[in-house]
């Protein structure tokens, strides 16, 4: 039997790594969220790329300060060996005021390799 469905995971069965950076991005603690990533990792987040951990450091520094927001885990799933989706629900004083986005994640040696963020 092939088992190709995605599983649906409960926020705390997601990998160690990606709730560290979940945590850590929440909290505005960039240090900790960029040791998460791989040194060559990407993140797509809003049309942008931002490529290596100087690059997401800055990101998260920027995505820290721009808008003032709550954000609540909604769902959690593993499409694969290395992939995972983490839907958050976003409310804050940016554009639109809620926005449900997916956190799409590649993990590579326990690290993640990429993370895309979209609606």
């Amino acid at each position: 039997m092939h088992d190709n469905q995605p599983r649906t995971s409960t926020p705390n069965t997601l990998p160690e790594v990606i709730t560290r950076y979940l945590t850590a991005h929440r909290a505005h603690d960039t240090a900790t969220a960029v040791t998460a990533f791989t040194r060559e990792a990407t993140v797509i987040d809003d049309g942008n790329t931002y490529e290596g951990t100087e690059a997401i450091g800055k990101w998260l520094d920027g995505s820290a300060t721009e808008f003032t927001y709550t954000t609540h885990l909604t769902g959690a799933q593993q499409t694969d060996a290395t992939r995972y989706i983490a839907t958050h629900h976003l409310e804050g004083n940016f554009p639109g005021g809620s926005i449900d986005l997916r956190y799409q994640f590649t993990l590579r040696d326990g690290l993640i390799e990429r993370l895309v963020i979209e609606p």
